[in-house]
């Protein structure tokens, strides 16, 4: 939990929440796949997220509805998105800085890192505002609808204890 937001698991009910972030194309923009065409779609991602031990990756439930994810979305790798309607509130740090410490506290990992196209000056900002160090940029990788886009790697080092 947060001030304003309930950091859950994702659950089946979510589907209508989560296809009408992922189906967005502003959420999607610079996401590393298409917006989604159908909740057929959303639904299987769901049941990943679902599936998923240990918990690392939160439905971020705001009065009852979903506005977004957060979390570890593989290996050493955080990931956020939020419905629009939401942005610029603070909601993603907010939920950073809750998530942040409970996977160092519950996972191995020696760090955490983040993959967010350069020209996404907000979530840039984010991890910045988050601790994390952009460690360098790489060009054409990932292909998105006939796209090419390139990467800004950052880095957030496990705190000592």
């Amino acid at each position: 939990m947060t001030a304003r937001l309930v950091l859950r698991r994702p659950a089946s009910g979510d589907l209508d929440d989560l296809f009408a972030i992922y189906s967005d194309p502003r959420a999607m923009r610079y996401w590393s796949t298409l917006p989604h065409d159908s909740p057929a779609v959303t639904s299987r991602s769901l049941d990943g997220m679902i599936a998923q031990t240990p918990l690392t990756y939160f439905a971020l439930d705001l009065n009852g509805r979903v506005i977004g994810c957060a979390g570890l979305y593989r290996d050493e790798e955080v990931g956020f998105i939020l419905h629009p309607d939401h942005w610029r509130q603070g909601y993603v740090t907010e939920a950073m800085n809750a998530i942040i410490p409970y996977l160092f506290a519950t996972t191995q990992v020696p760090h955490l890192m983040a993959d967010i196209d350069p020209r996404n000056t907000a979530s840039a900002a984010a991890l910045t505002a988050l601790g994390f160090i952009e460690t360098h940029r790489a060009k054409r990788t990932y292909c998105i609808g006939g796209v090419w886009s390139d990467s800004a790697y950052y880095a957030l080092q496990r705190p000592n204890t």
